[in-house]
């Protein structure tokens, strides 16, 4: 959504409300609505819902403090200790932080929504009046409580485990939430909030304080997005922006960029001289890294969306043992050290070990949750997914558990489907030893790949060795009492290559024999200059390989779109980013054009796309073909070992 206006949230006024939001804290009173003391009554009773309708023991109003609340867990967690808990301090801080800016809020919405001016007046009011009156006073509260959360969640998700799956299994959720009025609202909140931390199966440790903090005001957030249909007088809250000076804080309308935020990840610096062979990978990684850097943050796109150059997912495959993790840590790299440089936010988001749930539906939602981060406009993202044959593997595989499924369909949708939203920020990657195990609906989402075939001659190899070595050489010049080759400099071979037709072989036909029969069939009657060659070769491969569709043809037609964009982004943009990378969209798009342009002069359109029909068709065999093989070859290998052990038997 867009919005208008830009309205600064002052430190200095936040420093006048603060006593008023520690007030809160120190004590609030609240009554407890019929519907919140009847919930759960027949369960039994460690209930946690029936431990919360009996939180005001019997009387009609019940006086809560959550400072006091903390300090008994302090007591209790650790009675031994001067100090409060730093996650505890923490806690009770950011609680305080968003009731400031939650009544900073409120106050903002009072005047500008004219609710200042119905409040002064409020004993006058018509029945009409007092309808807006009650309307907006409903919307001022529901605001505050929303912008009070969002600021909790903000201050606290760095400091609160990455996996709250057992602390949601425990909270019961919010018995009742009222937008009477903010004061109410503020009662009703913090009234349950301490009830919860006050249980003894809810609180554990120090750091549960922090968990389950996240866990309440996230449900909060939820309470009030079921209710915001029912609120009127929105305008002055969806038409403009608050942002914190002297910070990246900022509430725009209802928008929860928290529902899908992520930590990056650390990892290993690598960089790609250290990685031998694997020339088409490195130089798709390095094309991936330059794409991405040109994602403009003010239009929230690509330019090389546009141009048909921005793969949002892409795959590479080869045995193990080849690089990939090591060029998963190169990519980071890569992109880390520019946006350092460039002064760009960015996330390396790669998926957990841990997704598949054993609770039904948990995979999914583990997946979700690791899926929003990546609709973040305002960061460059890169999320791999190593060994990515474990957690996307054929569903029609027998024994394929459900929680795989799960996850398959989300990422479904999130590639491309109702959900898929791309800015041209993020990229998934997919790294795999076994590509014939990957869910074919997957497979047709990648709209790139290569392959990770790792040291590939002698060049390679003796480079490998070199990286080695001259470690060991540096520490004592004299211990390698080894020649140096005559005819050839060290990590030459590993020179980045200037475009693909430097890497790949001129590819005229298939390897694959049933592509290469069909390529020979449909070649017979059409040359391949002609479009029609095309329409009947998709049309011969679809009766081979059921599963080939519009997607597939679709991803050739990336293929050589990345081709015709296949060029260096000029070495003086990066030195200066004034130049290229601070421009705004509609300039970056035009220099790019330029580039492009330039680029095509040099290219044989229908070559091109012979090469890139050639080389997807014969991947697309290969995966086919692959699984089959290897049980062929296991199945020889076991008859060759019972035959072996006869012979020997009978000896």
């Amino acid at each position: 959504m867009e919005h208008n206006s830009t309205f600064p949230i002052k430190k200095s006024e936040l420093d006048v409300l603060r006593d008023e939001a520690s007030s809160y804290l120190k004590s609030v009173s609240w009554e407890q609505g019929a519907r919140a003391k009847n919930k759960d009554k027949d369960a039994k009773d460690d209930s946690i819902l029936l431990y919360l309708s009996k939180a005001n023991n019997g009387s009609s109003v019940s006086i809560t403090s959550v400072s006091k609340t903390i300090l008994a867990l302090k007591k209790r967690l650790l009675p031994d200790s001067i100090a409060i808990p730093l996650f505890l301090n923490q806690t009770l801080f950011a609680v305080q932080e968003g009731l400031t800016l939650g009544i900073w809020i409120k106050d903002s919405y009072y005047d500008a929504s004219g609710l200042s001016s119905l409040n002064e007046r409020k004993s006058a009011l018509d029945a009409s009046g007092r309808r807006e009156y009650e309307s907006k006073m409903q919307t001022a509260s529901a605001f505050m409580l929303f912008a009070s959360a969002y600021k909790i969640l903000h201050l606290l998700k760095p400091h609160a485990s990455d996996d709250l799956s057992v602390m949601k299994q425990k909270f019961a959720g919010i018995p009742e939430v009222s937008l009477m009025t903010p004061l109410k609202g503020i009662s009703c909140a913090l009234f349950y909030y301490d009830k919860y931390l006050a249980h003894p199966d809810i609180i554990k440790s120090d750091k549960d304080v922090a968990d389950f903090t996240v866990v309440y005001f996230e449900a909060l957030i939820d309470e009030i997005n079921l209710r915001r249909s029912s609120l009127e007088y929105t305008e002055t809250i969806v038409d403009r922006t608050y942002k914190l000076e002297k910070s990246d804080f900022a509430i725009s309308g209802w928008e929860n960029t928290f529902q899908g935020t992520a930590k990056s990840v650390e990892f290993n610096k690598i960089q790609f001289e250290q990685i031998v062979g694997n020339r088409d990978a490195k130089h798709f990684a390095r094309r991936l890294t330059e794409r991405m850097l040109s994602y403009d943050f003010e239009a929230k796109k690509n330019p090389f969306q546009e141009l048909g150059g921005f793969m949002p997912v892409f795959m590479g495959y080869g045995i193990p043992g080849t690089g990939k993790s090591m060029l998963i840590a190169a990519i980071a790299t890569r992109l880390k050290e520019h946006c350092d440089h460039l002064d760009i936010p960015f996330l390396f988001h790669p998926m957990p070990d841990t997704l598949i749930s054993t609770f039904q539906g948990g995979s999914a939602e583990k997946m979700v949750d690791w899926m929003k981060p990546l609709q973040d406009p305002n960061k460059l993202i890169f999320a791999p997914i190593d060994d990515a044959e474990n957690n996307l593997q054929e569903r029609t595989t027998q024994g394929v558990s459900a929680g795989v499924k799960e996850v398959i369909g989300v990422f479904l949708r999130y590639t491309e489907g109702a959900y898929a939203v791309n800015y041209g920020n993020s990229s998934i990657g997919l790294f795999t030893n076994l590509p014939e195990m990957l869910d074919k609906a997957v497979i047709s989402r990648v709209q790139g790949r290569f392959k990770i075939d790792g040291a590939r001659n002698e060049h390679d190899f003796i480079d490998q060795d070199h990286l080695w070595w001259r470690k060991l050489d540096k520490t004592m010049p004299s211990f390698v009492n080894m020649s140096n080759p005559n005819d050839y400099k060290y990590l030459d071979a590993q020179q980045v290559a200037k475009n693909l037709g430097e890497i790949l072989d001129k590819v005229d036909k298939p390897t694959e024999q049933r592509v290469l029969d069909t390529f020979n069939k449909v070649e017979s009657k059409y040359k391949d200059t002609e479009h029609m060659f095309y329409a009947h070769l998709y049309t011969e491969i679809q009766k081979i390989f059921p599963f080939f569709s519009s997607r597939d043809v679709r991803n050739i037609q990336k293929a050589v779109s990345l081709r015709l964009t296949d060029f260096d982004l000029e070495p003086d943009w990066f030195d200066n980013p004034e130049i290229y990378f601070k421009k705004d969209y509609d300039t970056k798009f035009g220099m790019l054009q330029e580039l492009m342009r330039a680029n095509m002069k040099g290219l044989d359109f229908s070559d091109i796309r012979r090469q890139e029909v050639v080389r997807y068709l014969d991947n697309v065999a290969t995966i086919a073909d692959t699984d089959f093989k290897r049980k062929v070859d296991a199945r020889i290998n076991q008859l060759n070992i019972e035959t072996a052990a006869r012979e020997q038997f009978g000896k």
